[in-house]
């Protein structure tokens, strides 16, 4: 199919450029893999874990938290440890071209880089995207289609004590695999001071053999494009990555 569409361009007289070419690949997959864009079982596989989500969060006071303090000097709330984020206030001053000129107010400041990152690999020819359902704290719903890994650098160093977050191998620094996409974005700037993401997709080896959690699913192109136009579905950290190809 690849091989078809080249010939056609080229014949139509355009340069087959790296951009072009990846273009063309993409769009040779999503031809091949419509045919298999139903994307029925995967609403029934979440709606499944969304049923069997025993989770429970409840709101409790900032002095009932484990770990988290309030600053007696700046009234900031922080780790113990001192990594994560911290909840700080900041003072604006000379924004014209905002609603007001000046205002203070609350910010989370997180000043590390993040991973969100998605891997890929070729199955039965049609490249697919390693999706997590994945559970948050503060979403509406839960879980919701994530990337393969949403980590910060305190997360990466196990700063929480815990387990170190699953396929990170692939996404740190010279990791395995292909790299297709990596590019820094700053996160919600009215809402978090200081914090950027790298949005990261890699190729895995389509002969390498992946342990794949029962958490997570493979999915084609056209079926993550059916999934991000239904509500509540997809978070917004793997509509950033998908929205970095």
């Amino acid at each position: 199919m690849k091989d078809e569409l080249i010939i056609f361009i080229k014949k139509a007289g355009y340069e087959i450029t790296n951009e072009v070419d990846m273009a063309i690949e993409q769009l040779a997959e999503i031809l091949v893999a419509e045919k298999k864009a139903d994307i029925s079982h995967v609403i029934k596989w979440l709606e499944e874990k969304r049923q069997n989500h025993h989770k429970v969060v409840e709101e409790i006071g900032i002095k009932n938290l484990d770990n988290w303090k309030t600053d007696p000097e700046t009234g900031n709330i922080v780790h113990v440890s001192g990594k994560f984020f911290q909840i700080v206030g900041i003072k604006v001053e000379g924004a014209k071209d905002r609603e007001v000129l000046s205002w203070t107010q609350p910010i989370m400041k997180q000043h590390e880089c993040g991973i969100l990152g998605i891997l890929c690999k070729k199955i039965d020819g049609m490249m697919h995207y390693l999706i997590w359902a994945k559970f948050e704290p503060g979403s509406l719903i839960n879980p919701q289609l994530s990337p393969t890994l949403q980590a910060t650098f305190s997360n990466l160093s196990r700063a929480h004590g815990g387990k170190k977050p699953r396929f990170s191998e692939y996404f740190e620094d010279g990791g395995k695999g292909k790299v297709v996409v990596d590019v820094e974005q700053i996160e919600d700037p009215s809402r978090f001071y200081l914090k950027t993401n790298r949005c990261v997709i890699v190729e895995v080896p389509e002969n390498e053999s992946l342990e794949v959690p029962e958490d997570f699913i493979w999915l084609t192109m056209p079926q993550v494009k059916k999934l991000l136009k239904i509500d509540r579905v997809v978070n917004a950290l793997a509509r950033a990555v998908f929205g970095s190809l």
